[in-house]
């Protein structure tokens, strides 16, 4: 049983995809992609579940399925930002832990969704997210995969698209494998924070590094917040971005769902 009792997941989910136009609602097994995660979020214990959209079609296409929409303002740079006025609008109270899941991930684990909001709670830190062993070069030197280079407490130093930590003597001799005697770690998307500080984030500025990398989570630790970084403890299948992987979803859900 989760340690994060009463916790929220709350879901962005924004219409206008650039990958995928109208991603949201695009069916996987004949129902809306969203609808999928909004399930997978349930099953983790959440105690209240709500998609935050922009799009008055999402807000149209839940209006039966028992799934809370909070439509929000559709000019939000970022999913926190988005759920930052939905906390706004909902009332949630200051010490509430909310949990960010992106609403591309129709198979993320209910074990890492609960993980991630317990790791809030086991710990002072500001937020919370996860990461998962990076095994393969290929994947460590791709800029779609995300990188976090963690501390001695599992707190996270720096989110890069770069291949970090750059392990000068060994990738000297060879770049086709990732070097034994150092941790590789790949980030998920998935973030747990209280709402005060949700709200807090989202009046931040943006920051160089942040920009730079394109990685929204770069402002918390440049304004000097704490991150703490959990390894899942299940395997996040990759989310849906485009045609292809909706294609893949498609057979993974024929396949039994993992």
């Amino acid at each position: 049983m989760s340690t994060a009792q009463g916790f929220i997941v709350a879901i962005p989910a924004r219409y206008g995809s650039t990958r995928l136009p109208g991603k949201p609602l695009r069916l996987l097994g004949g129902e809306p992609l969203i609808v999928h995660v909004a399930r997978r979020a349930r099953d983790a214990g959440a105690a209240q579940v709500v998609v935050a959209t922009d799009d008055a079609r999402i807000v149209a296409a839940l209006a039966d399925s028992n799934i809370e929409v909070c439509l929000t303002r559709a000019d939000h740079a970022s999913g926190s930002d988005r759920l930052a006025e939905c906390a706004d609008t909902l009332g949630w109270p200051d010490d509430t832990v909310i949990v960010n899941l992106q609403g591309d991930e129709p198979f993320a684990p209910a074990a890492g969704i609960a993980a991630v909001a317990d790791a809030l709670v086991e710990d002072s830190a500001d937020m919370a997210t996860l990461a998962a062993p990076i095994e393969s070069a290929e994947l460590w030197f791709d800029p779609n995969c995300v990188k976090v280079v963690r501390d001695v407490r599992g707190r996270a130093l720096y989110f890069s698209r770069a291949p970090v930590p750059w392990a000068r003597d060994a990738l000297a001799r060879s770049r086709t494998s990732v070097p034994d005697d150092i941790e590789v770690w790949r980030h998920i998307g998935i973030y747990a924070y209280r709402a005060d500080f949700l709200k807090a984030f989202a009046r931040l500025p943006a920051t160089p590094l942040e920009r730079a990398e394109s990685l929204e989570q770069l402002r918390a630790l440049e304004h000097g917040h704490a991150i703490t970084v959990r390894i899942t403890p299940q395997v996040f299948p990759p989310g849906v971005d485009t045609e292809e992987d909706l294609a893949r979803a498609e057979r993974t859900l024929a396949a039994g769902v993992p």
